[in-house]
């Protein structure tokens, strides 16, 4: 799985609502902001939502300089790191079932390991992470 992904989003000016409206190029994908901080902020939130539990992720238009806009927009690349967002907003414990020696199993228990703990602390050494 790729870790950070970007993908470019047309910025638009709604004068009516006073807010900057976002919509990704590439995916039916969009969001909001009150000004153009909050509009990035909530790009970026967007995009991780919308690939939370994706794998595989589409084609990225690279190439934004012929993409037709109006007075009253731009386009620009939007990023996430998948990894860091699965991070903030995916803590959801999940049981995991394995199978281990029983004399190892004897000994930690012994010594009062906690088997979550370590098999947490093994992936994240194993994935450097």
């Amino acid at each position: 799985m790729k870790s950070k992904i970007v993908y470019p989003a047309i910025f638009t000016y709604n004068k009516k609502d006073k807010c900057y409206e976002v919509d990704f190029i590439d995916f039916d994908c969009s969001t909001f902001g009150k000004d153009l901080n909050e509009a990035f902020f909530m790009a970026e939130e967007a995009l991780g939502l919308y690939f939370e539990n994706e794998i595989e992720y589409p084609e990225m238009t690279e190439d934004i300089n012929n993409i037709k806009v109006k007075s009253n927009q731009f386009v620009t690349f939007i990023g996430v790191d998948m990894l860091d967002y699965y991070k903030k907003h995916s803590n959801k414990a999940v049981k995991k079932t394995l199978t281990i020696p029983e004399w190892l199993n004897i000994l930690a228990e012994n010594e009062n390991i906690n088997f979550s703990q370590v098999l947490q602390e093994a992936l994240k050494e194993r994935l450097v992470i």
